[in-house]
């Protein structure tokens, strides 16, 4: 079962996408393709949670309001961050009277939602679910690391957790179809740096990616885009390299979240970005609209995941890791063997 390929033939797609970011996210290559941002990173709020809470609830709205859809239309809300317990979705959604499934997958939670929410409604449990997910900068320094009024200096490998939230609407039909997915398995490779997350996450991609090829049907030269989130640009090194000593190489059509979210040089990120938001914003606000368009005809997202918290961190454990992979297409193409196959 461990290599079982869930094929979603009942119908599942994103209809709806929407991103809220913060100041660095508007001011990185793709500022110009989020739906909402805040130069002060606040939203309105007084703590760090609070705003995180509060991304989330806008960028919920602002999904539904793409669609035109009211709450009462959603059947199911799958949400989850990087705060303790989830507060940050658990809060931010609170006003919705929805039924609420919270999720840990850390930076992987976009895909983890987006998987949950394609299987409820191609199985026909539900006609309409959303995946909402968030991260925050500040607040995920304050829980994982140190106040930034600490002021401590970050290491080369550090990535920039993305202040941003991404909600998305899933019902059978639309154009941009989740064809199917393959769920992660946890991975641990003995990494203990909370510093250096990419060298922690990216075996477990290699390892969902080596499954996802190995036994089903497809070849990465099929697709325009193979996308992390988000390993950044050490993770992503050493996915391809690890890839490529198993025979399997998908340098000419990889690409990373963490990586794309910042300009390396002009923002210097260090590591790129990470956090639940990351891939989150970088699907809802670039990636979808393309496959909307049909630029895009076929892409691979694998969302990656930290399985650490504060306590194992402290506690020097080692980081386990998780990656959900999900085959998206432009639905025209989704519907033809000969594209997909």
């Amino acid at each position: 079962m461990q290599n079982k390929i869930l094929k979603f033939d009942g119908g599942a797609a994103i209809v709806s996408a929407a991103s809220v970011v913060g100041k660095y996210e508007y001011e990185g290559p793709l500022g110009d393709c989020f739906d909402l941002h805040d130069s002060t990173d606040k939203f309105g709020m007084k703590t760090w949670e609070k705003a995180e809470s509060e991304m989330q609830r806008l960028a919920f709205n602002t999904a539904l309001a793409k669609v035109s859809a009211s709450e009462r239309e959603v059947d199911a809300l799958f949400a989850g961050d990087l705060l303790n317990q989830c507060v940050g979705s658990s809060y931010g959604l609170l006003d919705f009277d929805i039924p609420y499934f919270g999720l840990y997958g850390a930076c992987s939670t976009a895909a983890e939602g987006l998987m949950l929410s394609a299987m409820m409604t191609s199985a026909g449990y539900f006609s309409t679910c959303a995946a909402v997910t968030s991260s925050h900068y500040c607040s995920a320094e304050r829980q994982y690391r140190t106040p930034l009024e600490y002021g401590a200096q970050r290491s080369p490998t550090a990535q920039w957790t993305v202040t941003g939230a991404g909600a998305f609407m899933v019902r059978r039909e639309g154009t941009i179809r989740i064809a199917d997915a393959l769920p992660g398995i946890v991975v641990e490779k003995g990494i203990n740096d909370a510093s250096n997350m990419g060298a922690a996450m990216a075996p477990a991609a290699v390892d969902t990616i080596l499954r996802y090829f190995r036994y089903g049907d497809h070849r990465p030269e099929e697709f325009d885009l193979i996308v992390t989130g988000d390993l950044g640009w050490e993770g992503g090194s050493i996915l391809c390299d690890l890839l490529l000593a198993e025979g399997l190489d998908i340098r000419s059509r990889y690409n990373d979240c963490g990586m794309m979210i910042y300009d390396r040089e002009g923002q210097d990120m260090h590591g790129g970005g990470s956090g639940c938001g990351c891939s989150a914003v970088v699907l809802a606000s670039h990636l979808c609209p393309r496959l909307e368009r049909g630029d895009l005809r076929q892409i691979l997202f694998i969302g990656t995941g930290a399985m650490m918290s504060p306590a194992s961190i402290q506690q020097g454990e080692s980081i386990p890791a998780v990656a959900h992979l999900l085959r998206i297409c432009h639905n025209a193409d989704s519907n033809d063997e000969k594209g997909v196959r």
